[in-house]
């Protein structure tokens, strides 16, 4: 089995629901990716993250980035651990209400012109993929890997802080579930 860290982005430079679709970091968020970076580099040479994979979106890669300058590697952008797709018919306006809906939901009620199940499902694959890696994702990206371990069908079964570090061993089996990172009050619902 490999350790793989599973990191909610830390916080964006503007508020959840704002007309900025690709915020990077506040200054808050920035000290978060370093502190971040220093908790994953003391972890024990066999558990530390070999590899750093990020969400192609700002506020992921701007977290990741201290930590893969610190082990001298590149950030690997993978749109497979990205945000959550919205219909594409939604106007930009609306986007938070669809998301606010879509958290109230099962994974087999959301509706749009995507399989929200296979995204999930491809969300759980992406990650399982990448043992011995930290990968910087999202709350909704997070929560389909955890719902899928669980093998519940709620959207929203974890709530991640900013920078809450999920604890996975990946092996010839898949995924198994280690420890939940820490959890907080959040501005996402």
């Amino acid at each position: 089995m490999a350790r793989l860290y599973l990191i909610r982005h830390a916080r964006p430079a503007t508020a959840w629901g704002s007309d900025d679709v690709d915020p990077g970091l506040d200054d808050t968020g920035h000290a978060q990716a370093r502190a971040v970076a220093q908790k994953l580099l003391a972890l024990p040479a066999g558990e530390r993250p070999r590899s750093v994979i990020a969400s192609p979106l700002r506020r992921c890669r701007e977290t990741a980035q201290p930590l893969a300058d610190a082990l001298g590697v590149a950030v690997q952008i993978d749109p497979a651990v990205g945000e959550i797709p919205t219909p594409a018919t939604l106007a930009p306006a609306e986007r938070p209400d669809w998301l606010r809906r879509a958290f109230a939901s099962r994974w087999s009620d959301i509706h749009g012109d995507i399989d929200y199940e296979a995204w999930r499902g491809r969300v759980a694959e992406a990650v399982a993929g990448r043992s011995g890696a930290a990968v910087f994702s999202h709350f909704v990206a997070i929560n389909a890997v955890l719902s899928k371990l669980a093998g519940e069908d709620a959207v929203v079964a974890f709530r991640p802080d900013h920078t809450s570090v999920t604890v996975l061993d990946a092996g010839p089996a898949g995924l198994s579930l280690i420890e939940r990172g820490r959890e907080a009050a959040t501005g996402v619902l």
